[in-house]
């Protein structure tokens, strides 16, 4: 396989190593009966994972492109499939932000799962296999595999330990997600009949398709990574699936599996699709402009915590596929930069209500009022990752959103004057909510809440340092995305779409 650099360090099976890790934890709780002892197992295993995934920033050189830290080993004869596995500048971060939240969900479900513990943690360390393992795949049958493995956790985890809704919302996770997938599946066939009869993901990128297949296969991996985003209008699913899911559910749906379908994007559609990504571009961009300034509008109306920051999910989202499409540098840039972002910021705001759930038993906004005198820690906490989702200057957001617009004012300055509408609208709905909730009237319930402890807050403080880190100095998490990004426009300038 061409374009890739077998990982000789001192390390040489490291992303197989990631990959397995975390089934190995799996095996071990199989064996312990005793519910305490199965949080420590899934901790340690996933607290390991995140100090093993380091060295991947460490020794990634980001001068120049290849598949890095690669390993390839035969699988199926016929069809020639392969167990291929590398990282670039695109999925270095998905990964990194993979293994950081997966420990903070162990911890944040400490005490917030009370039945079928092994059950639930089970789920979560497969979940982070089966995402580690999509952003390494570079073999379209083991992409699948792992892009369809993540389903069934992520049911569970909405549907045993949701709400009082929950069978609803994980039947309408699992349906809009399969059929996206099923159409995932048809073009990847096709792609292997078409490009050589091969599903090594790098050599079908070189090879070139006809521009009506291209339009066929496009659509056919919009609607999958649509989906997965999502979209407008396939995001009807994400806010039902938000409100049930537990706590680690809403960071790992939000932080981690909203992002594959924004990968998806990065890695298929723009390098392997030039002709057909470039020709429908303008639908993208509508879409995404609708999904901005829908998703702000539909936060503002809502009195449920937790639905109010899925919608915002959707509006930032928008930015993201926005900086994708408009398919210049800065744009692009900023887009990774955001999905980093999201993460970190969405995955901290369901963290604080998932707090506050446990102690009030509400997610309603005006039930948990007045939290500044009882609770000044959360509050801080709060206020900080609002500030952060809305963008403010010196923290995360505002560098990414800051590059996805300059790249939509490059493309259009129509575009990037609505796109700033949804910015507007995001500090409105968000300073709404911190007034309400952080300086409201304190109820008689919320008056004597305790703050955070100290294990609360292990699970917020390292997002709110890369808050900070990202948007004072965010030139560590730039640099090794610039060969990755150059790579995209070589791959569509190679069919004459770009000059």
């Amino acid at each position: 396989m061409q374009d890739v650099i077998l990982n000789t360090t001192a390390l040489p099976h490291l992303l197989t190593l990631l990959i397995a890790l975390p089934l190995v934890g799996v095996a071990m709780m199989a064996f312990v009966k005793d519910e305490a002892a199965v949080k420590h197992v899934a901790f340690w295993t996933a607290g390991i994972e995140f100090v093993l995934s380091l060295p991947l920033y460490l020794w990634f050189d980001p001068a120049r492109y290849e598949m890095q830290f690669g390993e390839v080993v035969p699988w199926i004869t016929k069809p020639p499939i392969s167990y291929a596995v590398g990282i670039d500048g695109i999925s270095l971060w998905l990964v990194l932000l993979t293994t950081l939240l997966t420990p903070i969900c162990v911890v944040c479900s400490w005490t917030a799962i009370k039945s079928r513990v092994r059950e639930f943690m089970i789920a979560l360390l497969v979940m982070e296999t089966a995402m580690v393992g999509v952003f390494c795949a570079l073999n379209f049958v083991l992409f699948y595999v792992f892009w369809e493995a993540m389903l069934i956790p992520m049911y569970l985890l909405i549907g045993v330990w949701g709400g009082v809704d929950r069978i609803y919302a994980a039947i309408k996770f699992f349906l809009y997600t399969l059929a996206g997938s099923l159409l995932l599946l048809i073009a990847i066939i096709v792609l292997y009949f078409q490009g050589g009869q091969t599903f090594d993901i790098l050599a079908l990128t070189r090879a070139q398709y006809s521009e009506p297949l291209q339009a066929w296969l496009f659509w056919a991996f919009f609607v999958a990574f649509a989906v997965k985003v999502p979209m407008f209008p396939f995001h009807t699913w994400l806010p039902d699936a938000h409100v049930q899911a537990p706590t680690a559910g809403s960071v790992i749906l939000a932080s981690v599996l909203l992002k594959m379908g924004a990968y998806g994007f990065l890695r298929f559609s723009l390098p392997m699709l030039p002709d057909a990504s470039f020709r429908f571009t303008p639908v993208v961009l509508a879409l995404s402009v609708i999904a901005i300034l829908y998703g702000a509008y539909m936060a503002l109306a809502q009195s449920d915590l937790k639905k109010l920051i899925a919608y915002s999910s959707v509006s930032h989202m928008g930015f993201v596929t926005l900086g994708i499409f408009v398919i210049n540098t800065q744009g692009i840039e900023g887009a990774l930069l955001q999905m980093l972002n999201h993460g970190v910021t969405t995955g901290g705001l369901f963290l604080c209500v998932g707090l506050i759930y446990e102690r009030t038993h509400s997610r309603q906004i005006a039930d948990n009022g007045g939290l500044s005198k009882p609770m000044p820690r959360y509050a801080a906490c709060l206020v900080i990752f609002a500030l952060s989702s809305l963008g403010l200057p010196g923290t995360n957001s505002f560098v990414g959103e800051f590059l996805v617009l300059v790249g939509s004012f490059i493309y259009s300055k129509t575009i990037a004057a609505l796109a700033t509408l949804g910015i507007i609208l995001a500090a409105v709905y968000l300073l709404w909510m911190v007034q309400r909730i952080a300086f409201g009237v304190p109820t008689e319930k919320t008056a004597k809440l305790a703050d955070l402890n100290w294990c609360e807050m292990a699970t917020l403080v390292p997002l709110i340092i890369l808050i900070f880190w990202i948007g004072v100095f965010p030139n560590p998490f730039l640099a090794p995305m610039h060969a990755s990004v150059a790579h995209i426009f070589d791959a569509m300038g190679r069919v004459g779409v770009l000059p």
